[in-house]
Order: C-alpha cells, then structure tokens, then sequence
C-alpha cells in the first residue's frame, strides 16, 4: 500500500494555495475554487485542500512534510513571510521538527528524521 494524497479542509483555496505554494508545494490541480491538488516534491504523494463552510472542531489536523535542509528551509520560509509557532529544536524521538499554522489553522510540522522516520532505534 503506497499513501497518494491527504486532503485538509480550508476556508478559502485561492488563500491556501498561495500559502501552499510558498512552503514550495507544486500546484497541479485546480479547475474551481473548491479543490486543488499540490505535488510534492520529493516522492510521488500529492496533497489537496477542499473548500469547506465550517472548519472541523477540535484539535484538528497535523500535516508533516519532510524537509532535508531543515533550518536552511525555514529560514527561506521566514524570509517569504511564513511565521513559525516554533523553531527548529531536536526532539527526543530523534526527529528535527519545527511547527507553523496555515492560513485555517491547520498545524504543519516540517521536520527531517533521516534513518530514524522508519528505523529509530528503539523499533526493535
């Protein structure tokens, strides 16, 4: 089984694709202001946004997008205007993550595990 797309809801596409596209996701679908899809780009998975009236309740969705070059990216990201709830920092599952919102409140992880994403050391 090979995961293709996650799909999150907003408020408005035309806002979120903006937003998607500077976190440097490729915009490959979008026929009407209720859907679009991004490519990622690394690997082959997808990733869409459909246009709802009402945000779900609750804590909501948590979206990882992993990012070799880490720091290097967020810093390119906070130059473009991306503000980050937290920065870089070193966890104590062996990930490198740093967490932001989207424009519905949507949190992202950004974060590079290397080996660890599916071999930590603790697996076995």
């Amino acid at each position: 089984m090979n995961l293709n797309q996650i799909t999150v809801p907003v408020l408005d596409v035309p806002k979120a694709i903006e937003f998607y596209k500077k976190l440097g996701l490729e915009l490959i679908v979008h026929t009407h202001n209720d859907y679009a899809r991004f490519l990622c780009s690394d690997g082959g998975s997808t990733f869409s946004l459909h246009r709802v009236n009402a945000l779900p309740k609750g804590k909501g969705i948590a979206i990882y997008f992993e990012v070799e070059n880490l720091d290097q990216k967020v810093e390119e990201l906070q130059q473009k205007g991306i503000q980050f709830d937290e920065m870089p920092k070193d966890q104590s599952w062996l990930w490198r993550e740093a967490y932001l919102k989207d424009l519905d409140n949507n949190q992202i992880i950004l974060y590079y595990a290397g080996e660890n994403r599916i071999n930590p050391p603790w697996r076995k």
